[in-house]
């Protein structure tokens, strides 16, 4: 392509919408245009960089046996009521985009596509004679982010590729489950990435087992942590640890005393002179449901812990059935206008107790009468322990569980793990941090999709049994950027081979150079059909802008016509390292295929 031919127009400043610096190259460099608010165009140079990533990734699900189709983008509401997902995805989360059409039917564009694929399972599977099977779909998905940004990275609308397997039991689950793990490690070496595998969240997609590709950059949304002998690696959402042992307490009786201004942890430490970890905290949530009741949670937690509100949010979940409910809605810290809802009287905010009397909440119809009580492993062992009186202004040290307050009977690990946590598998080894973007998530769902909407198939033994199925999504656009947001300097974007729109950029430096046009023409046409693709930079621009312009849009390798050639040499540049060499002209070819290709 001839970029005097081509739709390019680079910008020297950084957009003010753009935050990170891929988002900003990307906008600079003439990839991406924004249309609306997380709505972009893919400019000629994106589309050629996510054709790239989307073939790799077909490739690589090819390879496992999995067959490639095409889902319809707007879904019917029905399928996701069946699910028991409508509400969740309309209401709670609220990311999906949900309309009527003319006949009063109600529709969502699909953020995902679970149910559809149920459904044809449910329509087309009768017998375990037609399982495995793995079917994917490379698909544009709607997600109505309430804070659209960073670009593609949060997008409304973006490229994805989800993939669903159905199977006759966990066992060939599980084998689907591993070859999808080898096939995104393979995806992802193969875009020419730095990554890492991490145990993960389900989220509101649900099932059992779940890891997360991260592509490591300092701008990624999300934390991992992981331990030096590659043993261990989890978001942070899901992370597990050994918490600092407990200091021993500094009181041997029980009493009540009186500490003024102490609502927080470390007031009251400061005053009594203790250590946070002998502190039982009591934190109080509110859930509400999907069948609309709304549940008051009182967590106690180790004092120097904080709360991981995934972990909480999954435990309540789980516990959604003793409440005659499916789903969480939403979990919030009640502010002073909830607590005006179902607040019988004024709560004893920052000196409650485990034992805070249920007769702090009125009598309604649509909230549960009693707090829900859980705590978290690291209260349990504590002995003489500090908290509160359930009377501001006053705490009480020296308690004991069954002795002044009685244990919750509900024990759940819902603490917040961090950086240089104790690891679980080796206390020697220490948690260590790092950014991470996540470009693909698997997960084993099991039965959960197929028991809500009768996806079944007869066994062996012509027993119904329901499918169990696996679930196992990438970013492609998201990868696109994310390679950016990885790989730049302060001149622009560094795409690595396998992905960049175009493998080599000829530059002449001054297009009314007879000679220095007729090698660029020569170098142009041998190289593409060599294999290489090749940018020609004809524009009739000086040559520094040329140099700029190449640096900013990041083609691996930079090929100057400029004064060497009276030596019957080019200049060659390398973008990623800017090593520059001098190659004889009828070597060139020869040499960037070995470079490229070997």
């Amino acid at each position: 392509m001839r970029l005097s031919q081509m739709l390019f127009v680079t910008l020297r400043e950084n957009p003010a919408e753009a935050e990170i610096p891929s988002h900003q190259l990307l906008l600079r460099a003439g990839y991406i245009r924004r249309i609306g608010s997380g709505i972009y165009a893919y400019l000629p140079l994106m589309w050629r960089v996510l054709q790239k990533v989307s073939q790799i990734v077909r490739e690589e699900m090819n390879a496992t046996g999995a067959q490639e189709c095409l889902l319809p983008q707007i879904q019917p509401a029905e399928l996701w009521r069946e699910s028991g997902r409508w509400d969740t995805y309309t209401k709670a989360e609220g990311i999906m985009f949900a309309l009527t059409d003319r006949q009063e039917r109600e529709l969502g564009l699909g953020p995902t596509h679970e149910e559809v694929i149920t459904t044809i399972a449910k329509e087309m599977i009768r017998s375990y004679r037609q399982l495995p099977l793995n079917l994917y779909q490379i698909q544009t998905k709607f997600r109505d982010e309430i804070r659209p940004r960073f670009g593609l990275m949060r997008g409304r609308e973006f490229i994805m590729k989800d993939g669903y397997s159905f199977h006759t039991d966990e066992a060939s689950l599980k084998q689907t489950y591993q070859d999808m793990y080898q096939a995104y490690n393979n995806i992802l070496n193969r875009c020419g990435l730095a990554f890492r595998p991490v145990e993960a969240d389900s989220g509101a997609i649900g099932g059992s087992g779940s890891q997360e590709f991260m592509i490591l950059a300092d701008a990624g949304e999300d934390e991992v942590l992981y331990t030096e002998d590659g043993k261990y690696s989890a978001n942070v959402e899901k992370a597990v640890s050994l918490p600092p042992d407990t200091e021993p307490s500094t009181f041997t009786s029980y009493e009540q005393l009186e500490t003024p201004k102490t609502p927080t942890i470390e007031s009251v430490c400061q005053l009594l002179k203790c250590s946070p970890t002998q502190v039982v905290k009591n934190v109080l949530y509110q859930a509400i449901y999907d069948n609309g009741i709304t549940v008051l949670v009182l967590l106690i937690i180790r004092g120097d812990q904080d709360v991981n509100e995934v972990k909480l949010q999954n435990e309540l979940v789980r516990l959604a059935e003793q409440y005659n409910a499916k789903n969480l809605l939403a979990l919030t810290v009640p502010d002073a206008e909830a607590q005006g809802k179902w607040a019988a009287k004024p709560l004893p905010l920052g000196y409650m107790a485990p034992d805070l009397a249920d007769d702090y909440i009125k009598s309604a119809p649509d909230v549960a009468p009693k707090f829900l009580r859980l705590v978290d492993q690291t209260a349990v062992e504590l002995k003489n322990f500090v908290t509160g009186s359930n009377e501001s202004n006053y705490h009480v040290v020296g308690a004991n569980w069954g002795e002044q307050f009685q244990l919750p009977k509900l024990v759940v690990d819902v603490r917040k793990v961090k950086a240089g946590d104790r690891a679980t598998h080796d206390p020697s080894q220490i948690l260590q941090t790092a950014r991470g973007i996540e470009a693909g998530h698997i997960f084993q769902l099991g039965t959960k999709y197929s028991q809500a909407m009768g996806a079944t198939c007869t066994n062996e033994q012509g027993e119904e049994i329901p499918l169990y199925m696996g679930c196992y999504g990438v970013g492609v656009s998201r990868v696109a950027q994310a390679a950016v947001e990885q790989s730049h300097d302060k001149d622009g974007i560094i795409w690595p081979v396998a992905i960049a729109p175009y493998h080599v950029i000829v530059v002449v430096p001054n297009v009314g150079d007879k000679q220095q046009m007729e090698v660029a023409e020569k170098l142009y046409s041998d190289l593409n059909q060599a294999g290489i693709e090749t940018l020609l930079d004809d524009r009739n621009e000086r040559a520094g802008v040329k140099f700029k312009d190449a640096d900013l849009i990041g083609i691996p390798y930079r090929i100057v016509t400029g004064r060497s050639l009276k030596n019957g040499k080019v200049e060659v540049v390398e973008r990623a390292t800017k090593n520059s060499q001098e190659l004889l002209v009828e070597e060139v070819v020869s040499t960037l295929k070995q470079w490229i290709f070997e």
